[in-house]
């Protein structure tokens, strides 16, 4: 005990401000802040919900970042996930500050960095397990954890008022395919010492039981090849699960078939990997894709992205017919080897329908095992390391919420359990943890090379002409008698087709004639008002005509 007070101070305070993460899965981003020095867990995107129409993804708001840029002393990256990483290479630009992550983490943000041009004006670092890093007045050490994807950590942050611990996204896989198991020794010796706080990930926190090893998935393809030996096999998985691919190359290799790695995203991580030595490929099995016309169907396969369906993506692609050089034949077996993510289940049937439509055999039972901790893991977390207070982290509100039950079940009292919202300021010291401010946070839109210049007014606008189209008034006025010279003309986009319709569009020309007509008798110079005049008797006519109301911009025009 006695050397525990000499690393913590009794009336230390430390911060700790989630900025993404927590309304939604993806865009993970958590501020931990004590005396002048703050550090940044992760900087993730999230994508789009289906009402963000044409966004491309969302990236955290860093305002309080940028406020306290001379405080900010590093990103420390828990693993390589885009929901992790992805929102990178656009807060470098806004936060120049080293980055600090395992050998893989760091590969693959460097990727994203060399696409954006930041590599020259990134300080990147590697981390071991078992390091340490010193920020400001942290000490951060990597613990590893198994997940998805190779190389994830979790965090044990030294502060001066006691450990914080962050668990990244992770389950514990005792036979994982490549390297160690968790390092639950060290999570029993932080326990030991004293954990103040727990930031465990909450994904998986309604599932019962305990998350299966990756190498179940494993066995599950050698029987898929060994039943399948006549047909071309694809297999359809996230381009980030380099163990998921390293035991499809291990089946192919077994029943001498090659390999072809499509999609963009596959082709950069598996090229990494292989580069680092975090997957074997024997020599000779992969191919590139140009030469998959010299072998014969059954002793191919395809690994490909798209296993959520999303429309760009290359089994989308081949579902659709639409990929330039490979096309589905009757006798294939796809393999969706991923759970659909919550929102995607409608893209993921619609692709297995279309496949099913091309007489290829879909399968996606036992083919995927999550890499995040269900219930009975998350416990084991928590008794190995005996926190004082729980702040359940990653996940809807429903997942935090289970995560809260399971807090309890392993005896930690009500109170020093925290339901944390994105921009709160929650303070933590040995006596008390509660929310004492809130900081700017929530989404920035990003919409090709625009960040941040599409909000809600014009998401709205867009959500008013993807449901009711629009019709434009076009009129030209002299200048200064105000006399109608031209017009009204009225066009129309996706509100009706304009050929079958020739009778309502004249008698909306005449609705707004009359208007416009009426506003000049009066003598009404102001152009607003005759642009809102027109606008509401157009509106008023639609309505009770169609019972739609569709945008209308008017435009006046001078001579």
């Amino acid at each position: 005990m006695k050397q525990q007070n000499k690393q913590q101070n009794a009336d230390a305070k430390v911060k700790i401000i989630p900025l993404g993460g927590l309304e939604q899965i993806g865009m993970n981003i958590t501020a931990i802040e004590c005396n002048d020095s703050i550090i940044v867990v992760d900087c993730g995107l999230a994508f789009p919900s289906d009402d963000m129409l044409g966004i491309d993804l969302c990236i955290p708001d860093v305002t309080y970042l940028k406020q306290n840029i001379d405080k900010v002393k590093g990103f420390v990256i828990t693993h390589g996930h885009e929901d992790h990483i992805g929102a990178l290479p656009y807060i470098l630009q806004q936060i120049n500050v080293p980055v600090y992550g395992t050998k893989l983490t760091i590969a693959l943000i460097e990727n994203k960095l060399k696409e954006h041009n930041l590599l020259k004006s990134t300080k990147r670092k590697v981390v071991k397990h078992g390091q340490s890093i010193n920020l400001g007045c942290f000490r951060i050490e990597f613990v590893k954890t198994n997940h998805s994807i190779a190389d994830a950590s979790a965090l044990a942050i030294f502060t001066p008022a006691g450990i914080i611990l962050h668990t990244g996204d992770f389950k514990i896989d005792y036979t994982p395919v490549f390297g160690e198991p968790a390092d639950l020794q060290r999570f029993a010796e932080l326990g030991k010492k004293g954990v103040l706080a727990l930031l465990c990930e909450s994904t998986n926190a309604i599932r019962p039981g305990f998350t299966p090893s990756e190498r179940t998935v494993g066995k599950t393809f050698d029987a898929i090849f060994s039943e399948h030996k006549n047909n071309r096999i694809i297999v359809a998985t996230f381009a980030s699960n380099v163990d998921r691919v390293q035991q499809i190359v291990n089946s192919a290799y077994k029943y001498d078939r090659k390999v072809v790695i499509e999609g963009r995203s596959m082709v950069n991580v598996i090229g990494t990997a292989s580069e680092l030595g975090y997957i074997k490929i024997p020599e000779g099995t992969l191919i590139d894709i140009d030469h998959l016309k010299n072998y014969p169907d059954e002793k191919t396969v395809l690994i490909t992205t798209g296993s959520q369906g999303e429309a760009m993506a290359a089994l989308s692609r081949m579902a659709s017919g639409a990929h330039r050089k490979i096309s589905i034949k009757p006798k294939d077996v796809v393999i969706l080897s991923s759970t659909p993510i919550p929102g995607n289940e409608k893209a993921v049937s619609r692709v297995i329908n279309e496949l099913s439509v091309r007489g290829a055999e879909v399968i996606f039972q036992d083919t995927h095992v999550s890499g995040h901790a269900c219930q009975e893991e998350i416990k084991l977390l928590y008794s190995l390391t005996h926190p004082k207070y729980a702040l359940p982290i990653h996940g809807e509100y429903r997942h935090r919420m289970a995560q809260k039950g399971l807090a309890e079940s392993m005896g930690i009292p009500k109170e020093n359990i925290l339901l944390m919202s994105s921009g709160d300021v929650v303070e933590v010291s040995q006596d008390q943890c509660k929310v004492v401010d809130h900081v700017q946070a929530g989404a920035i839109l990003v919409d090709g090379l625009g960040v941040g210049d599409v909000g809600n007014i014009v998401l709205r606008d867009r959500q008013n002409l993807a449901q009711n189209g629009i019709i434009i008034v076009v009129l030209t006025l002299e200048k200064f008698s105000n006399q109608l010279l031209a017009g009204p003309d009225l066009v129309s986009r996706g509100f009706v087709y304009v050929r079958e319709s020739e009778d309502l569009m004249e008698e909306a020309r005449q609705v707004v004639q009359d208007a416009v007509q009426d506003c000049l008798e009066r003598h009404v110079n102001d152009w607003g008002k005759i642009k809102n005049i027109i606008r509401d008797s157009l509106s008023d006519f639609l309505w009770k005509k169609m019972k739609r109301n569709p945008m209308i911009l008017p435009i006046i025009m001078e001579v």
